[in-house]
């Protein structure tokens, strides 16, 4: 049996095949890579979307599921850099994660966003 660690890692690391919404863009993958302790990179994409904010959702989704995953509470948004090219749409975008609420306006609970993802049919890993 794979430990839940080991599972979380596979899954944030990509290694699922893209997913598509009925009727919105299709979610093409997600790589994480912790930089420092709390500070983690997200490395999304995606095609179908007309604007970026589908691409920069679709990442903050990916940082509320690491969060709960590494069993953190929250994230905040440190900086995105969006990206599109032939109809694809990229997102690096820098998140960190902690147990307590983080000073700042760019913060997010994870539950409740990995709810709306949900909700929303957006994947988070």
């Amino acid at each position: 049996m794979m430990r839940p660690a080991v599972v979380a890692a596979l899954l944030l690391a990509g290694c699922v095949p893209p997913q598509a919404a009925p009727g919105g863009p299709t979610y093409l993958g997600v790589r994480t890579s912790l930089l420092d302790g709390d500070l983690v990179n997200f490395n999304v994409a995606l095609t179908g979307a007309a604007t970026p904010d589908a691409v920069e959702k679709y990442a903050q989704c990916a940082a509320a599921q690491y969060a709960l995953i590494r069993g953190y509470s929250f994230a905040r948004l440190v900086r995105t850099n969006v990206t599109e090219e032939g109809g694809t749409w990229g997102a690096d975008a820098v998140y960190t994660i902690s147990s307590d609420l983080p000073r700042g306006l760019a913060t997010i609970d994870a539950v409740v966003t990995v709810a709306d993802c949900g909700t929303s049919g957006i994947p988070t890993v």
